[in-house]
């Protein structure tokens, strides 16, 4: 199988987050050099999830009455993406690796879903797919999370530590000579969702934010919530975030602004003390998050950490290459998925395989 994928293959890495704002498509090729990983990103574009999409998938949340039709149309939907994409950019296609959307995440209680269907978007776009990266790390005794661990250790090797800021904020780094990694705390799920009430998708540059002022009240609220006392491997979902946190913030009596605020230093708060804790120099900043000036300004402020803001398909599109690299190592059966990120009883090579 591993003679199926080389140096010279194309392969689309996919990614739908918890933001819900689209399917990052990413379009790369993965190569050794000297022995080290590389990647040239040859494509990306976000393919945006109209109001009934959004809507689909909010409705499909926890509700397992519905995951079958779902995982069959919204591997459907993929489907008519990638090949939207394939047209839009005229590439030839060798692989796809897609991570789908994740509609349950419980790993206390053994499972995790991504709708998706990967043998939908194998019959459909007549390409082999690698989907359902999290399922098998759980059985092993894993948190199914985080799995771009493996990516930030082999393809941005040069950053002492990697932060996604998407609807969640995670990290990697290496530690006592392994890659650990985990959820730091809530981030753009929030931030969005408190936006949402001013008529906005997102706080663009974190202008509100910015407008507002930290309540001390809400702050300590937020900054005492267990998660914070957990050891990792640990990792958040969306029913966490939605029975602990939305609460606290729909019981306070403060403006939206001032919520955003204290939002935001919240979240810079919780990402500085571990870039101090594990004495970080440089740090890669990718997700919507780095695009937040004022999140961006307040972690700078709180770290004497250098932050590092690539260039802006990096940024927008990190996720879905490192899904893709994820794929190319699951075709030639090597590591993609570290114990020592998940709690997994063992390194392992994750994703079911759909071949034509």
């Amino acid at each position: 199988m591993h003679n199926i994928i080389n140096d010279k293959s194309l392969v689309l890495g996919i990614m739908s987050g918890t933001s819900m704002d689209g399917l990052d498509i990413s379009c790369a090729r993965y190569y050794k050099t000297n022995n080290i990983w590389d990647f040239d990103l040859i494509a990306s574009k976000t393919m945006p999830f109209d109001e009934h999409w959004q809507l689909k998938l909010l409705n499909t949340f926890n509700r397992i009455n519905c995951i079958e039709k779902m995982d069959v149309q919204f591997g459907n939907f993929i489907s008519k993406s990638v090949q939207e994409f394939i047209n839009y950019f005229d590439l030839k296609i060798d692989l796809i690796s897609s991570h789908g959307h994740t509609v349950f995440h419980n790993p206390s209680l053994g499972y995790t879903k991504q709708i998706g269907l990967g043998s939908v978007i194998a019959n459909t776009v007549k390409v082999p797919v690698v989907s359902n990266f999290r399922q098998q790390d759980i059985d092993l005794g894993g948190q199914g999370a985080p799995l771009v661990p493996i990516g930030d250790k082999l393809l941005f090797s040069q950053y002492d530590a990697c932060i996604n800021l998407g609807g969640i904020a995670n990290i990697s780094c290496d530690s006592n000579e392994a890659r650990i990694a985990f959820d730091i705390s809530p981030c753009n799920m929030l931030l969005n969702y408190v936006s949402e009430r001013e008529g906005f998708v997102f706080d663009r540059d974190g202008i509100m934010a910015k407008k507002g002022k930290v309540d001390q009240n809400l702050l300590t609220k937020l900054n005492n919530i267990n998660y914070y006392q957990l050891s990792f491997p640990k990792s958040l979902g969306k029913e966490y975030i939605d029975q602990i946190f939305v609460p606290i913030i729909n019981n306070t009596l403060i403006s939206n602004y001032d919520i955003l605020c204290t939002l935001v230093e919240h979240i810079a708060i919780k990402i500085s003390s571990l870039l101090s804790k594990y004495n970080l120099s440089n740090t890669l900043f990718t997700g919507g998050g780095a695009l937040n000036l004022y999140l961006i300004d307040r972690i700078s402020r709180l770290s004497s950490t250098k932050i590092i803001l690539p260039e802006i398909d990096i940024i927008n599109f990190k996720e879905a290459i490192i899904f893709g690299f994820l794929g190319v190592l699951r075709m030639q059966n090597k590591v993609n998925c570290l114990s020592s990120s998940t709690g997994a009883s063992v390194n392992h090579s994750s994703g079911d395989i759909h071949m034509l």
